[in-house]
């Protein structure tokens, strides 16, 4: 019946989903690279699981990770104590003969002559410091895919992290190792053709072995020496494999939209990959509405960018809802869907515009999507959750907004179009707007927002922007826990004359110094009553460097989810 009502919607809207390839033969042409779904990835599958002793293990590759701290063993601290034994001093030898110091992703790999115990490859790992545990742990899941790659290994066992009485701290590093080593499988073939084509990794198993040692080995003191009285955790290795894998599995289809390119990811095919989404999750549930419904609703500000784009890529608004359980906690995520931005009239410049990669300017919406795609994998309970998107396009046409215009907002504020650039937000205020009407307890906006806060933050760090300081508070934590790094930014109220026009309510940009302030200041307007969170993703969206999509936003987004749904189970207050 559910799907039933959103095959119903989708009928109601008229042209609110007709495909791109429908729409080019209407027109009597072919489109190019035009999908009747959205393509994603291919997807590795690895099987992560508890092994036995490492004496017992026989596999392609093994790898012992060490700590960088100097003054244990051979010049490096190991997680695998006992090991150098087993091998016969030879792991002593190497470490010393290669300076191997166990700095973080260090690695010497050597070929076992007769396939000692087994093995036909060793590797040693550095982890760094071991008062940096979770990095150093990630830092091992992201050699696990690396070196499995290079050395066209399926079979892959790997020294555990070291256990405690703390069964919670064992699964958290798993669960480290295991995502590093999901999103070092991620490779997207979808364009490439021939020699082209980079496989995945042969990687197919990831074993985590125990060390070689007994009770008598240790003092009766250390934590290790309790657990193995314990025996195999392999039920926490399973919960936090199956952890790791939704989690990578929400990043992965972030980085697919983000990828993909303009003529290809179009508002259309982003509400199909949505309704797709919906269609594999029986909690989750999609709708999507198009310009007509929209423009009943009062989007304005929305409609206003997205007149300028062809009729065959005409704006979508995108509505997923997740409910599992009697709710005990009600949130809304708001993601930036600009499937791309030319900038409008006020034209973005080819040279330091970046005006080929705007393409990721729904990075927000891509993060929102897959944050969504991860919830509904863990199952997370007893929480109702609205994942949002007013999908478009910013494009110069006839139609296209004009700098100058005067738009109005679904909440009736008039907004002065001072740069058809500031698009963005434009589209996040008739969005926020819709997200309070559904009386959420918090909403959290994500996007490619402005390239201020890339100048204050640089590539790799969001900003944070509210007035809740439990809020923020929530999504530091979240940010840590996902390995996505935020930093809280002010919002000063002198700043709000920067944004009040002449003519209208609002201006949609103030001065170019403290442009991620402003920006953060006009979203403000659009939510009145709810806690209410924005998160500029504008640099760390992007890998600039390997030139392809980080995923950054639906890690974090999802650990807030968890977090705020296991705090109501305990009758927290927000």
């Amino acid at each position: 019946m559910r799907k039933l009502s959103t095959m119903l919607l989708l009928a109601r809207c008229g042209r609110a989903l007709v495909t791109p390839a429908a729409a080019a033969a209407r027109r009597g042409r072919a489109l190019s690279a035009a999908p009747t779904s959205f393509p994603l990835s291919s997807s590795k599958t690895v099987k992560v699981e508890y092994g036995g002793a490492a004496s017992d293990y026989a596999g392609d590759l093994l790898l012992l990770p060490f700590w960088s701290d100097k003054d244990i063993d051979v010049g490096a601290a190991t997680i695998a104590q006992g090991w150098d034994a087993a091998f016969g001093g030879a792991l002593t030898e190497l470490a010393e003969s290669q300076e191997f110091k166990g700095k973080k992703g260090e690695s010497h790999v050597l070929t076992v002559p007769g396939r000692l115990q087994g093995v036909r490859k060793v590797a040693l790992v550095g982890l760094g410091p071991k008062d940096k545990a979770m990095e150093g742990y990630a830092a091992l899941g992201k050699a696990v895919a690396e070196i499995a790659s290079k050395e066209k290994a399926s079979s892959v066992g790997v020294a555990a992290p070291s256990r405690s009485r703390d069964a919670w701290t064992f699964g958290e590093h798993v669960e480290a190792v295991a995502l590093a080593t999901f999103e070092g499988c991620y490779v997207d073939d979808r364009f490439r053709t021939g020699d082209n084509v980079k496989n995945p990794p042969k990687l197919s198993s990831l074993e985590l072995v125990d060390e070689p040692m007994s009770v008598d080995d240790v003092s009766p003191d250390d934590a290790y020496a309790a657990s193995l009285e314990e025996g195999p955790q392999e039920s926490v290795v399973s919960e936090a494999a199956e952890r790791a894998r939704a989690y990578a599995q929400g990043s992965a289809f972030a980085k697919d939209l983000v990828n993909a390119p303009p003529n290809v990811l179009t508002p259309r095919t982003l509400a199909i990959a949505a309704v797709e989404l919906a269609k594999e999750h029986q909690t989750l549930d999609c709708t999507i509405k198009g310009p007509v419904e929209c423009a009943a609703l009062g989007m304005g500000a929305y409609l206003g960018v997205a007149q300028g784009a062809s009729s065959d890529n005409e704006a979508q608004f995108v509505h997923l809802t997740y409910k599992r359980g009697v709710p005990k906690t009600k949130l809304a995520i708001v993601g930036k869907g600009l499937t791309y931005d030319s900038g409008g009239y006020n034209l973005k410049p080819s040279a330091g515009g970046m005006i080929e990669l705007m393409k990721f300017d729904m990075g927000g919406a891509a993060a929102t999507l897959g944050c969504a795609s991860a919830v509904a994998s863990l199952e997370v309970p007893d929480c109702e959750i609205h994942f949002i998107v007013a999908a478009c396009e910013n494009m110069i046409s006839g139609e296209a907004v004009r700098p100058g215009d005067v738009l109005t907002a679904s909440n009736g504020k008039t907004i002065e179009v001072a740069n058809t650039d500031a698009e963005g937000r434009l589209t996040l205020a008739d969005a926020l707007v819709y997200a309070e009407k559904l009386q959420p307890e918090a909403i959290v906006d994500l996007a490619t927002l402005t390239g201020a806060c890339i100048v204050a933050l640089g590539d790799d760090v969001a900003g944070v922007f509210t007035q809740s300081d439990e809020l923020a508070a929530e999504l530091s934590s979240a940010s840590k826990k996902a390995r996505e790094e935020v930093w809280r930014m002010p919002l000063p109220d002198a700043y709000e004359e920067q944004i009040k026009s002449k003519i209208a309510d609002l201006v949609n940009v103030g001065p170019r110094a403290g442009g991620a302030i402003t920006a953060a200041l006009f979203l403000g307007h659009f939510v009145e009553d709810v806690p209410h969170a924005h998160v500029d993703i504008a640099g760390p969206v992007w890998n600039g460097k390997d030139s392809c999509a980080t995923g950054f936003g639906a890690k974090t987004m999802a650990a807030w989810v968890e977090a705020r749904a296991a705090a109501s189970d305990f009758g927290a207050p927000f």
